[in-house]
């Protein structure tokens, strides 16, 4: 096992996704079904297949029964998977912020970390990993009533997933396509809207950050149904996973249709928007715009 594929930082989710695939691979290795593993361990195909992706924590004592389903007898690396599954266990930074967060949203912060490629189409707002703090209070002031303490809570969760595109050492890149109307929208006034356009700029200027503006002129185009976010990880072996958010809840797709249709829409998307090269002039010109 490659340890040095974990990077600084890195939460539960990463260690689960690096584990799961490690124990994909001795099992295709051996010939054997998740079907036969998941009746090894006297649990079920489902279960392997969580255990797999990442989706869920590992006992040490399962992991310690599938290694030797698998002919895994090196101590070492034994001793290695076995110290990845007690780690997985483990809290992420998230949760310090309890009631903060939903639990469907703290699934999707996870996944978000583990991931070292992020694909965004945001059609309302300036997508969350690229907004400044004032206009993230603004846009979550703007949603159902919380108290202020919840408010800076959800503030300051926000700003810290922002860690995961701006630390180098984590390798990850944003390419985000930002519809005219997300940021032309009026957040919080004329000087929050300044401040976020010129962070837009910034950021755009980033070796790991694309960000592409669709047009008015674009018309209807190939994002109908709204925002979404595809995240990859080709460090893990892993199924890109689609994830969509709504009012009170959020739904993650790994099916391949599902996710074709959806790179496909982002592919799209991204012939219609300006070129990147045009953003840094896009977001002046609205920054002149203004009052």
């Amino acid at each position: 096992m490659d340890i040095a594929r974990l990077k600084r930082g890195s939460g539960p989710t990463v260690r689960r996704m690096l584990l799961g695939s490690e124990l994909r691979k001795y099992r295709e290795v051996r010939g054997l079904t998740r079907g036969e593993a998941g009746h090894y361990i006297r649990g079920s195909e489902s279960k392997i297949s969580r255990m797999e992706l990442g989706r869920v924590g590992f006992k040490v004592r399962d992991v310690e029964d599938l290694l030797k389903l698998y002919g895994v007898t090196d101590k070492d690396r034994v001793q290695t998977m076995v110290k990845l599954a007690r780690d997985s266990k483990k809290p992420g930074w998230w949760q310090e912020y309890g009631d903060a967060l939903p639990n469907w949203f703290q699934v999707y912060v996870g996944l978000e970390e583990a991931a070292t490629r992020i694909r965004v189409y945001e059609a309302q707002f300036v997508p969350g990993m690229l907004q400044t703090e004032d206009y993230a209070r603004a846009v979550i002031s703007a949603g159902r009533p919380i108290s202020e303490e919840l408010l800076e809570d959800r503030v300051a969760v926000r700003m810290r997933r922002q860690r995961h595109i701006e630390d180098d050492a984590t390798g990850c890149k944003l390419w985000a396509i930002i519809d005219e109307a997300a940021v032309r929208r009026p957040v919080g006034g004329p000087d929050i809207m300044r401040g976020q356009l010129e962070r837009l700029i910034k950021l755009s200027e980033r070796r790991n950050i694309t960000v592409q503006v669709v047009p008015f002129s674009a018309g209807a185009h190939a994002a109908e149904a709204g925002s979404f976010t595809i995240l990859r990880y080709p460090d893990f072996g892993l199924s890109d996973i689609i994830y969509l958010e709504q009012l009170t809840g959020s739904m993650c797709l790994d099916r391949r249709s599902e996710i074709d249709a959806y790179t496909m829409a982002m592919e799209r998307l991204s012939v219609i928007a300006e070129p990147p090269n045009n953003t840094t002039e896009i977001l002046k010109d609205m920054i002149d715009d203004l009052k």
